[in-house]
C-alpha cells in the first residue's frame, strides 16, 4: 500500500530500564493511533498471505491490518475478533518472530510487518471505546459443554462454542479466572486488568463461569459427563520439575510455579497490604533460560534484588525465551551465567540457603532437542552466594484428573494423549489441548488447539458421532 517502503518497524515506546525495573507496570507503552496507521501501512496486502498460515488460530491479518491503516478502528476489531477472543494477550505474549512475522513476505528484504504491536493496539482501543460490540448469539442449541480451566486454550473453546450457540460453562481451581495468564505471567508483561477485561467479555457472551472448582475432587469427569454433552479440559501444566541434587529442598528454593504464583495471583509483591508473603532476596539464582526463568529473574529484581542471575547450562544462543524477553532482562541488569550448572545448594544454620555449587559446562553433539548436548567441564566446580534460588526448568500437567479417570490415556510425562487433528483424547466425550497435552508451550499454541478441538465438538454434538 504504501509507495515507499519503511524498512524497519515503527518503534514501539518503553519504560526506561532504570525506571521499569522498580515497578510492576507494563513495559511497552503501545502505539499512538498515527504509530499504529503508519505500521499498518508497511504492509503490503499480498494475496497469499503467507502470514495468516503462519497464525495457529488462521486470523485475516492482511484484513484487520488493511482497517487499521484506513482509521476503520471499529471494523480492524470485528475481523480479529471473528478468530480471536484475546486479542490484547496475544498482541503482547505471542512470539511472533516464530510465527507470522517469521513468514512475512516483507521480512525477506526488511523487518517485517509489527504485526503483534498492531493486534495489541487495536484490542487497546477497543477498551477505550464506551461500548463493546458483542457478535449476535444464535439460538441456543440445548448442548451443554463443560471446559476444564481458563487459561487460553480454555477460553478460545469457550468463545467459538458459545457463539454457535451451545451453552459452556468453565469451571476454574483457582478463584480467578486466565490460568496461566493470571498466575504465571508478571503484571510488567499482561497486566491483570486485561485478562479481566477478555475473561468479561466471553461472560457478556453468555458463557457461565464457576471458579474455585477442582475437577478431580470437587467433581470427577465421569460425574460432569451425566450433566455435559461434550468437556474440554485445558488445565495446563502446573507440576513443576526439580533437578534433584543435594540441598534443593533448603528453604528460600522455589518452584517458579509457586514464586510466580504468589507475586502474580496474590499479589505478594504488595505484602502486607495482600496477605501473601514472598521472599525478598537480595543475590538471586535462576535456573532456566525459558520466558519462565526471564519472567521470574524479572520478578525478583522488582521485588528489591541487588543482584540476580540467570543460570543456563547451554549457551545463550539455545535459550528458548522470546529474544525480546532475553534482552530486556539484560537491559535492567540481569546477569546471564551461561554454559552453567547447578549441582548442589549449602545452607545457613536456621536451613536458608546461603550457597550454590555450580559446575561449567561445555556444548557437544546435537541432541534430541535439535540443540548441542551440554557437558560438563571436569574439575570446574565453583561456589557462589545466593539467598533465593527459583527454579525454572519446565512443568508436567497435575495428574489429578488422569488419576481418578483411568481410562483417559496418558504418556509417559504425564501428558493427555490426543488425536491431533481432533483434541479428542481415549475417553468419549473429552477432549484435551494447550499445555496439559504439550507440556509447557505458548498461548497461541493453546488457542489453536481449542480452535481444533471446538470444530471436533461441534462436530460430535451436531452428529453424535464419536
Amino acid at each position: 500500500m504504501a509507495e515507499k517502503i519503511i524498512p524497519k518497524k515503527i518503534p514501539m515506546r518503553e519504560q526506561s530500564p532504570e525506571k521499569r525495573k522498580k515497578n510492576f507496570n507494563e513495559v511497552p507503552l503501545g502505539y499512538t493511533e498515527e504509530e499504529a496507521i503508519n505500521e499498518a501501512l508497511r504492509c503490503l496486502q499480498c494475496k497469499n498471505a503467507t502470514c495468516i498460515t503462519g497464525c495457529p488460530v488462521e486470523i485475516d491479518i492482511p484484513g484487520f491490518i488493511l482497517k487499521i491503516a484506513e482509521g476503520d478502528f471499529k471494523d480492524s476489531v470485528r475481523i480479529m475478533k471473528d478468530k480471536n477472543i484475546l486479542p490484547a494477550i496475544c498482541g503482547r505474549v505471542c512470539p511472533q518472530e516464530d510465527q507470522c512475522e517469521l513468514v512475512c513476505v516483507l521480512a525477506k528484504k526488511f523487518e517485517p510487518v509489527a504485526i503483534g504491536r498492531l493486534e495489541r493496539f487495536i484490542a487497546d482501543w477497543e477498551s477505550t471505546q464506551e461500548e463493546i460490540a458483542i457478535p449476535e448469539i444464535p439460538p441456543p442449541t440445548g448442548k451443554r459443554v463443560a471446559v476444564v480451566g481458563s487459561g487460553p486454550g480454555g477460553l478460545t473453546v469457550a468463545g467459538d462454542l458459545i457463539k454457535i450457540g451451545h451453552e459452556v460453562v468453565i469451571y476454574e481451581a483457582l478463584h480467578k479466572p486466565g490460568g496461566v495468564l493470571i498466575y504465571g505471567i508478571p503484571e510488567f508483561r499482561i497486566p491483570k486488568n486485561i485478562v479481566e477485561r477478555e475473561v468479561n467479555y466471553l461472560l457478556k457472551l453468555g458463557v457461565k463461569l464457576v471458579t474455585s472448582f477442582i475437577v478431580g475432587k470437587t467433581k470427577t469427569l465421569d460425574e460432569l459427563l451425566e450433566e455435559f454433552y461434550a468437556i474440554y479440559l485445558g488445565t495446563g501444566a502446573g507440576l513443576p520439575w526439580f533437578m534433584n541434587i543435594p540441598g534443593e529442598n533448603y528453604k528460600g528454593i522455589y518452584s517458579a510455579n509457586e514464586y510466580l504464583t504468589r507475586s502474580n495471583l496474590m499479589k505478594a509483591y504488595l505484602f502486607p497490604e495482600y496477605d501473601t508473603p514472598i521472599v525478598r532476596g537480595k543475590k538471586v539464582a535462576v535456573i532456566g533460560g525459558g520466558n519462565v526463568a526471564m519472567d521470574s529473574a524479572r520478578t525478583a529484581l522488582r521485588l528489591g534484588a541487588d543482584e540476580v542471575k540467570i543460570i543456563y547450562r547451554r549457551s545463550e544462543k539455545e535459550m528458548p525465551a522470546r529474544i525480546e524477553e532475553i534482552e530486556r532482562a539484560k537491559e535492567e541488569g540481569i546477569i546471564f551465567e551461561i554454559l552453567t550448572l547447578p549441582v548442589g545448594y549449602y545452607a545457613d544454620a536456621d536451613g536458608w540457603v546461603k550457597e550454590m555449587e555450580c559446575i561449567r559446562m561445555k556444548l557437544g553433539e546435537i541432541d534430541s532437542s535439535g540443540r548441542r548436548r551440554p557437558l560438563p567441564i571436569e574439575g570446574s566446580n565453583f561456589v557462589t552466594p545466593v539467598d533465593t534460588v527459583v527454579v525454572a526448568i519446565g512443568q508436567s500437567p497435575n495428574p489429578l484428573i488422569p488419576q481418578v479417570t483411568p481410562d483417559l490415556k496418558i504418556g509417559k510425562w504425564g501428558n493427555i494423549e490426543v488425536e491431533p487433528d481432533t483434541g479428542k483424547t481415549s475417553k468419549k466425550g473429552v477432549w484435551a489441548g494447550g499445555d496439559v497435552v504439550r507440556g509447557g508451550a505458548t498461548v497461541i499454541l493453546a488457542m489453536g488447539d481449542g480452535r481444533v478441538a471446538a470444530n471436533s465438538i461441534n462436530e460430535y454434538l451436531k452428529t453424535e458421532v464419536w
